[in-house]
């Protein structure tokens, strides 16, 4: 597909370092992962100490491996917070490798002009830090929690018109939203997506399984990226972390193999 580069999120195989997370990446000829666990842990700063112990060598070894980090997943939230002081263990990290994008959630539940003041003063902040300290890394915001809904995204991207958002495919559609009618509205914004599939149980959750087997409409979704040329990351977001009882992050990728190849030409 010519507008995507796909990869994983290391939610997946939260239980491997990041050396045995590129080994599963080289099998199955992914060059690209998304770090948001390690070694049995979310605090990815922790993990990566431990595994490398300065951001120098972390960049030497994805060099060395050829291996790609598409984002540093931060647990920081947009709305609620009231500074960014969550992302400077990350800063470093991310721009001894030349990682493009810090992750951070959208958070809260319904968006009034006070959460979207106070949002947009934290990205003109970091903005900010960015122009003194010379960063090259951005933030990207996922469509997590209140950016999920349709109508809110679309009112903070006219607030914020410059946001970079990770999309979460699978949150929006399952809240309601309609693939190509949102896409049209943010494609100029969206740097990363989250894919997953899931099916509805009888009480009406929905439930995980694996790439295939559900109902999430991956091929419009693969139709509506294919002209895009900026390569945006496609990430199998394999919520095994959170939900053990799903399948190995390599039964998924091997499912995966077809399910987001559908409709290529």
């Amino acid at each position: 597909m010519n507008g995507s580069n796909y990869c994983f999120s290391t939610l997946g195989c939260s239980e491997l370092s990041l050396h045995e997370a590129a080994y599963l990446a080289n099998r199955h000829g992914i060059t690209s992962v998304e770090l948001r666990a390690l070694s049995g842990t979310i605090d990815l700063i922790a993990a990566l100490v431990a595994e490398f112990g300065t951001p120098a060598r972390f960049a030497a070894f994805l060099t060395e491996r050829s291996i790609r980090i598409a984002a540093l997943n931060t647990s920081m939230r947009l709305f609620g917070s009231s500074s960014l002081s969550e992302l400077a263990p990350f800063i470093d990290w991310a721009e001894a490798a030349n990682i493009a994008y810090l992750r951070i959630f959208d958070g809260g539940k319904k968006v009034g002009s006070e959460e979207l003041d106070s949002a947009a003063a934290l990205l003109d902040e970091w903005q900010s830090l960015r122009q003194s300290r010379g960063l090259n890394v951005e933030l990207m915001i996922e469509t997590h929690d209140a950016l999920a809904d349709f109508d809110q995204l679309l009112a903070f991207l006219e607030y914020v018109p410059t946001t970079r958002i990770l999309w979460d495919t699978h949150h929006t559609w399952a809240r309601g939203s309609d693939l190509r009618t949102l896409w049209h509205h943010i494609a100029k914004n969206v740097v990363h997506l989250h894919v997953k599939d899931s099916t509805t149980d009888r009480d009406g959750k929905r439930r995980y399984v694996l790439p295939g087997q559900g109902d999430f409409p991956i091929a419009e979704l693969l139709s509506l990226l294919q002209p895009d040329e900026r390569k945006i990351p496609l990430s199998l977001e394999w919520e095994r972390h959170w939900h053990p009882q799903l399948p190995p992050l390599e039964d998924a990728l091997k499912a995966a193999r077809h399910w987001w190849r559908q409709g290529v030409s």
